[in-house]
Order: C-alpha cells, then structure tokens, then sequence
C-alpha cells in the first residue's frame, strides 16, 4: 500500500470519501467508504495526517482516529470551501480538505474530549430548551390576545395571565382547555430549566478557571461556564482581539486601496456566547446609569459619547479579551487595578492589547 502525507476525509452518517496524496503531491488515494470500514482501513495504514471538516460527528472521529496514532486536523468548514474547484460532491469535497489542510496558514479547530463534549452538550440542553420556553410564552400570549387578554412584557407576567384565562367562565370551553394544556408545557419547561441551570452552576463550582472568569465585571457563572465550555484551547488564538472576533464582536473589514473601511460587527462564532456577553455588559452599564455602582474611567468616557447600546457591545469586546487573558494566563481579575488605571487587567502583567478606537465605536 502507498504511504500518504496527509489524507482529505468527507464525512457524513454513512458513507465516508478519502483523498490522499504522497510526498510528491501526486494523488494516490481516491476512495469511498462505509461507516463499519472506515476504523479497519486506518488501522492498517501507517500514521498520518487526516483532515475534516469541524461538522457533525467530527469531534468523535478525531478522538478514534488519534487512538489509532494518526494526526487529525479539523477545519472550518467555511476555510475550507475556496478549495473546491468545482461543482459539489464528496470527491471534491474529500479533495478541497487535503488541499486545504497544507496551507501553512490554514487555521485548525482542536479536538474535544468526551467530557468537553458533555458539558457543550449540557449548553446546548439549556439553549435549546430557552427557546422553546420564549416559543411557548409567545403562543400563549398570541392565543390569548385573540381573546382579548394581554399582558405585560417579561416570561413572569404568563402565570397570571393563565390565571386571568382560568378564571374567566366567558371562554369558550375547548379555549380554556387548551391554555391548561399550554401551561402545564410551560411550567414543565420551567421546571426542566431549572434543573438544568442547578447542573450548570454545580458544573461552574467545580471548575477553577470558570470561577476565576466570574470574578470580572459583567460575567457571572452561566457566561463563565459557557466560555470555558465553549473554548476548550483559549491558546489556539493569537491573541484577545482575535478571540473577540471568533465570538463576532468586532467590525466588519471592507477596506481597499489603502483606505480602511470598518462596519457593523460580523457576528461570527457562537451566538450564544456573544449574547450573554452582550447581556453582562447591558447589565452592567444600567448599574451604572441608575447610580448603583461606579463606572472605569474607559466606560464612563465611552457612555459619554456613545448610546448605550453601542457601548453595550465595546463593552462585551473588552470583557471577551479580559477573559480570554485570564484563561491563558490563569490569572485572577484585579478589581481595584482595573478601576485605577482605567482599563481592566488582571495581575502580573495586564491585560490584553487595548482595542482601538474603531473597534470600540463599532456598531451593533
């Protein structure tokens, strides 16, 4: 059997395609395979370096292919599509990951471990079920005000309207029982939500470097959690900048001809992250509006000149470099540091490069 430099695999739930080349770059593998035979055929080859792409599944076959010594790199799907020369189909696919995967400049996703992949698995219980519980409530407030029933904004306003619907006898019947039957779903959601919010917390408890990140202004357990949960190698990035423009909290980029040009923020990477970070710094800046707790000179000047939905999200930018230095670092937040000198750093050191000022004034 040939001996093969690197080999592009195209996953998918059953069938499997490999493209390999050799040292001469000469393609010398172009193969399709089921999902039983895929853990024999590697088994038998020598070690080498295998790329995926980061999708479905990808995690776990990384994690077999490793125990049977060989290098797997994973990349983003997205950093892999300008490789495809044409057309769409798993050869070309399995052909675009073995190219792309040589660049020396190709940026890799690094493997979970199962426990890693518990624990996301943990965050994406909690997202999914806060978005059918929003889903709910919205129903039962349509449903409702199809009677003529409204009530206020915020999820502990739908108990008393159900209330409201319960001991109104002018409904009809089959109305009645169906807003019954909608809000047992709802205090169900409720019930599973919390249950789930007490393993996530205990998770927090019991994790040192998501204790640490709560420390920091505007992240409290469930954002640190999140954010170790979710960046299992904070190393991979370069530095906090970059790690905040993986979460998508820094401006778009357009410029040409030597004139630079900075939009919207990209909303690039997790969602969910980028959303509780966003959160941490809305609450954080309605502390400070409403006198309850005193702003860092950096804040203070930015809500100056900016509304405070656009500081919200310079906000969210620095907390999400702040926390990525701790994480490197192992270092602990410096309160008093950060309200001093006017820019938030932990010991030893300081913090992460400062953003510049387009970055800070970006639009939400």
């Amino acid at each position: 059997m040939a001996k093969f430099t690197r080999i592009g695999m195209d996953t998918s739930k059953s069938v499997f395609q490999l493209h390999g080349v050799d040292a001469e770059e000469r393609a010398v593998l172009r193969k399709k395979l089921r999902r039983k035979e895929l853990l024999a055929f590697f088994a038998e080859l020598e070690p080498t370096i295998v790329g995926m792409e980061a999708c479905g599944g990808a995690h776990y076959w990384a994690r077999e292919l490793n125990r049977l010594g060989h290098e797997v790199r994973l990349m983003a799907p997205q950093f892999v599509k300008p490789y495809v020369k044409r057309g769409k189909n798993d050869a070309a696919d399995a052909e675009a990951l073995c190219e792309a995967m040589s660049r020396p400049t190709m940026r890799f996703v690094p493997a979970k471990s199962e426990e890693a992949q518990a624990a996301q698995m943990l965050a994406g219980v909690r997202e999914g079920l806060i978005k059918r519980r929003t889903q709910l409530s919205n129903k039962i407030r349509g449903h409702a005000a199809e009677f003529g029933l409204i009530a206020a904004k915020g999820l502990e306003k739908i108990e008393p309207l159900l209330a409201r619907i319960a001991a109104n006898e002018s409904l009809p019947v089959l109305a009645r029982d169906l807003f019954a039957a909608l809000g047992e779903e709802f205090r169900q959601l409720k019930s599973r939500l919390a249950e789930i919010d007490a393993k996530l917390r205990s998770w927090h408890r019991g994790n040192e470097c998501s204790k640490r990140l709560a420390e920091a202004d505007g992240i409290g357990p469930i954002t640190a959690s999140m954010m170790v949960m979710k960046t299992p190698d904070p190393k991979a990035f370069r530095s906090g900048r970059a790690y905040g423009a993986w979460i998508g909290l820094t401006p778009k980029d357009h410029s040409t001809a030597g004139r630079q040009r900075l939009g919207v923020i990209t909303r690039a990477g997790d969602e969910t992250l980028r959303s509780l970070l966003v959160s941490g710094a809305t609450a954080v800046i309605q502390q400070v509006r409403l006198g309850r707790t005193k702003p860092s000179p950096w804040l203070a000047a930015i809500l100056k000149r900016k509304p405070p939905k656009l500081a919200a999200v310079a906000l969210a930018n620095k907390m999400a470099r702040i926390a990525w230095k701790l994480m490197v670092t192992g270092e602990r937040y410096d309160q008093a540091r950060a309200m001093s000198e006017g820019r938030a750093a932990p010991h030893k050191g300081g913090c992460a490069t400062r953003p510049s000022r387009k970055t800070i004034y970006a639009q939400a």
